[in-house]
């Protein structure tokens, strides 16, 4: 089995190495989390290689009775060797109870450099990030960029191999197996269903499991399309099924701590403010979303902005969208003091479908870069009165 390094994440964890932090490495499941733990260990035991390496992986079944903070605890002090620096690493930590304050514990001690992942989001929220807060750092993990799908499965770059990065989508563990779709498909179907059942129905004790997969469906179906929990639950209630906008929003927020789906809210790009009102929603990994709602082609310009706003997230920007009187952009992406303004199309036919596609960012009149993305093979022009276009492989091509 390929493990290949993920050299983008290794390179942000470095400078908190052996400091008195608790590293988290977050993400939705089989995006390679447990593969980078390894990797950080790996590289810590070769700077040095007198460290006492403590790893707990709740995904083995010679862990599973290490459920409780008590047990936790007891098994790491068994571990632990006092006059060494313990290297900690426990993948899936959510698994434990009261984790928080085992971790609490050892981090106050100065021979413990500690380092957890999860598939859960309020892995920083809640008691957790009260009882250690300023006492942590985040790293979050996506599935593979259409680059480190490229160095994963050694390919050059080509329209072939868009199309299929953007129909399968970017888990690592997909190079291990043949390039057949009904193969591939398997393996995504039993991603989503550990995510559905371990994730969210027994995690949040979720009673509705139709309701919770209509609704997935719905959002799948739905990619990038302004909506909101009430206009779900009205379009729901027209198929008879009744679910208040309150349940619609509780369902969702379970959905989203899987890191299945994010959310984006608006920007008012002229006041500057972001609405609490209307929002989009996308599949932190498209092949999923394809799973369950299939590749179709009318659906392309749907998969394109989910592949374009999975990027920008990759490349760390914050993002939004935007929002200029009566006129929407499709993403405001924002980094420290940078900002980016996003277009998304399928394709640009003639001058009239450039006026027109071109248009939204040219109202903008900031002096912020502004892109439009198509997936054209050819650029129809290397700037539009200085609007840049990107074919979409050479947007996926491109750090921000």
């Amino acid at each position: 089995m390929k493990n290949i390094r993920r050299e983008r994440y290794l390179t942000k964890i470095k400078p908190f190495v052996g400091k008195n932090l608790i590293k988290i490495i977050s993400g939705q499941r089989r995006v390679g989390k447990s593969f980078l733990l390894k990797q950080i260990r790996d590289e810590i035991k070769k700077e040095n290689p007198d460290v006492n390496i403590i790893q707990i992986d709740y995904e083995k079944f010679e862990f599973r009775n290490l459920k409780t903070a008590e047990s936790l605890y007891d098994y790491i002090k068994r571990k632990a060797i006092k006059d060494k620096m313990n290297s900690v690493f426990i993948d899936e930590i959510q698994e434990v109870r009261e984790f928080e304050k085992v971790l609490r514990n050892f981090y106050s001690k100065d021979n413990f450099d500690i380092y957890c992942s999860g598939s859960n989001a309020q892995l920083l929220s809640g008691e957790f990030a009260t009882m250690l807060s300023g006492r942590q750092i985040e790293i979050k993990v996506h599935p593979l960029s259409y680059i480190e799908y490229l160095k994963f499965r050694d390919l050059e770059s080509t329209s072939q191999n868009l199309n299929a990065y953007i129909e399968e989508g970017g888990m690592p563990y997909l190079i291990n197996l043949p390039k057949e779709k009904e193969i591939v498909d398997e393996y995504l179907q039993n991603i989503l269903n550990t995510i559905f059942f371990r994730d969210i129905v027994t995690r949040y004790k979720i009673r509705d499991t139709e309701f919770l997969q209509n609704l997935v469906s719905f959002i799948a179906d739905n990619v990038g399309s302004l909506t909101s929990a009430t206009k779900i639950s009205k379009y729901l209630k027209s198929e008879n099924i009744n679910k208040t906008a309150q349940v619609v929003i509780d369902y969702l927020r379970c959905v989203q701590n899987s890191f299945l789906i994010n959310k984006i809210k608006r920007y008012d790009i002229q006041g500057k403010k972001i609405f609490e009102s209307g929002e989009k929603y996308f599949f932190e990994d498209i092949g999923l979303r394809n799973v369950i709602a299939g590749f179709k082609l009318t659906d392309m310009n749907k998969i394109l902005e989910n592949v374009v706003f999975n990027h920008l997230v990759f490349c760390d920007f914050k993002v939004y969208v935007g929002k200029l009187n009566n006129l929407e952009v499709d993403f405001v992406a924002v980094k420290g003091s940078e900002k980016l303004y996003v277009q998304a199309t399928y394709k640009i036919n003639d001058e009239k479908t450039a006026a027109r596609e071109f248009g939204n960012l040219l109202k903008i009149k900031d002096n912020y870069p502004k892109i439009l993305i198509t997936t054209d093979e050819i650029e129809f022009t290397s700037s539009y009165e200085g609007i840049k276009h990107y074919t979409l492989r050479k947007f996926l091509e491109t750090m921000f």
